[in-house]
């Protein structure tokens, strides 16, 4: 379905707001401040060798099936040159069969001894040592491939505009005049569009029905999400459900009894040994989670054949309306939307020529302390209403979390100019603190009053990485994102298209980012090569990064 034909302009950053939720506008009609053609900035030429040396470690196997038939071929050249040169009958061939059966068997004879080596011509034994090294390699990376991936899109009927959604509120017969107004800003000011979903539970009580809240509502619409995402991303990555050897799915909030990795098995006829893993109360960070758990033990699964993974990420909103007037609590009645992603994981180098991305870094970083604990937490308002309650100071929590995140991630993914820029910017702060202090001990305030104040550099991400899908939390948090790391705007439209068309969809935003990137953006177009950067947060609080190379 094209978009809709009524769309208003964002109020800061001149992307226009789309009337429909199953697809993304076009990009031709964001008028971004600077494109990607416009904009430089100096990459790294080792990080390039780099990220082409994964692309190309994707044929290594084909690679080596080849080198293996050079050797025989070279083993088998070797013994006709020796044996017959110049004759190939019948008796001849045999012949060289059987010599090189007692070539390799005295070859393996040789190993516990010196001289294996003196068995073979130079050329044999160079292209050994070439596979060794390949082999070695091998065992040495153990990489993670993304087959496929898919994002639910809602139908037609799940979609509400801001009107909807406030008179939805008001039909829930619980909020008062205030509640409805403040629900309403928030609306205005969230950055989500006028089509965003909602699941038929709620949305029914626009017909005249009671809101459905119950146990089997909120199952029907997890076996909706779920159903569709994972048959769509298993036809994606062309991989059979009995394939899978793991099943990882997180949703925070509802965890019903059989679990929705049982949903999913039962569904779809997976292998009785699938281990199954059922992630909740993780909050919007839990998809890289559940990709960084999924990596763990696919890694254990070494060899060529390795294993298949699923992940599958979701959010189910109809249990989870707040039904109290407290405003902590409010803020999610505006933001949450439906939606889910499924992705398929492998860490079979087959696999690798026909993956998407190679997984190469996942980070995650936990805050500690009370502030952080109760950033963003389920309980009862005071009236016993159950909700979500978050803290005035959750951007501020975000922004720290991230700090910790990105200082573990940079020296992993920026070039060595950047660190170097760093850790002289730490060296000079540290030296210039302790003149002060000495100074200042020796009673000369007026010198140390003198001394430049030097700010902590905040290392240029983009020089290392292409693309940024940044959690679509709200329109503050991106904002606030773009600002403190010095990003453009076609940097973050992927998240302010997501937020706008999607809404937060918990978890699975920065899977809805990813396919913005690859199917849609033009003003950065995705290539080859190419670095994307994921970053979500959750209660906890904790914040998850993963980056990708686009194969």
């Amino acid at each position: 379905m094209p978009p809709q034909s009524s769309q208003t302009q964002h109020a800061e950053g001149n992307l226009r707001r789309s009337g429909s939720e199953s697809e993304f506008s076009d990009a031709d009609s964001v008028s971004s401040a600077r494109s990607a053609k416009d904009y430089r900035v100096r990459k790294s030429a080792l990080i390039g060798m780099v990220d082409w040396t994964h692309v190309l470690g994707t044929h290594v196997p084909e690679l080596m099936i080849f080198g293996l038939l050079i050797l025989v071929a070279q083993i088998t050249h070797q013994v006709v040159t020796e044996l017959a040169p110049g004759d190939l009958s019948l008796t001849t061939i045999s012949t060289v069969v059987f010599a090189v059966t007692d070539l390799i068997v005295g070859f393996l004879n040789s190993i516990y001894t010196a001289d294996f080596f003196s068995l073979f011509s130079p050329q044999v034994k160079t292209t050994a040592v070439v596979l060794f090294v390949f082999a070695w390699l091998i065992r040495k990376d153990n990489p993670i491939y993304l087959l496929g991936f898919d994002t639910f899109k809602a139908p037609d009927d799940w979609k509400c505009s801001h009107d909807q959604i406030v008179e939805m509120m008001r039909l829930q017969d619980c909020f008062n005049e205030e509640s409805l107004g403040f629900m309403r800003r928030i609306l205005e000011r969230s950055g989500t569009g006028q089509a965003t979903a909602w699941p038929p539970g709620i949305i029914q009580c626009l017909k005249g029905q009671k809101t459905d809240r119950s146990v089997e509502g909120s199952r029907k619409e997890a076996e909706i999400i779920l159903y569709d995402i994972v048959e769509k991303a298993l036809k994606k990555a062309n991989v059979h459900p009995k394939e899978i050897d793991v099943l990882v799915i997180n949703c925070s909030l509802f965890c019903p009894t059989p679990s929705l990795c049982a949903m999913v098995v039962s569904k779809f006829g997976m292998r009785n040994d699938v281990a199954t893993y059922n992630l909740g109360g993780m909050g919007c960070s839990a998809s890289l989670i559940s990709v960084d758990l999924a990596k763990r033990l696919l890694q254990a699964k070494r060899g060529f054949r390795g294993g298949k993974a699923l992940v599958v990420s979701t959010e189910i909103i109809t249990p989870n309306l707040y039904h109290g007037n407290e405003r902590g609590f409010l803020i999610q009645n505006t933001l949450f939307r439906c939606g889910g992603a499924a992705m398929v994981l492998s860490n079979s180098w087959f696999d690798g020529r026909r993956a998407w991305y190679k997984l190469l870094h996942t980070v995650r970083v936990h805050g500690i302390g009370q502030e952080s604990y109760e950033c963003v937490y389920e309980t009862q308002d005071q009236s016993g209403q159950r909700g979500v309650r978050l803290a005035k100071n959750i951007v501020k929590v975000a922004g720290k979390c991230m700090e910790r995140n990105l200082t573990t991630l940079g020296p992993l993914v920026l070039p060595i100019g950047e660190q170097a820029k760093v850790v002289f910017s730490i060296v000079t702060r540290f030296i210039l603190k302790a003149i002060r202090k000495t100074l200042q001990a020796n009673k000369k305030d007026d010198w140390a009053n003198k001394l430049p104040i030097v700010k902590p550099y905040v290392p240029d991400f983009k020089t290392g990485i292409d693309h940024f899908c940044i959690h679509a939390g709200g329109r503050a948090v991106i904002d606030g994102i773009e600002k403190n790391m010095g990003l453009e705007l076609f940097h973050t439209e992927p998240s302010r298209m997501a937020l706008m068309n999607y809404g937060n969809t918990s978890s699975s935003s920065i899977w809805y980012e990813l396919e913005y990137i690859q199917e849609t953006q033009k003003s950065n177009p995705l290539k080859k090569g190419d670095r994307v950067l994921q970053v979500a947060f959750g209660s906890g609080f904790k914040c998850t990064s993963a980056v990708w190379l686009k194969l």
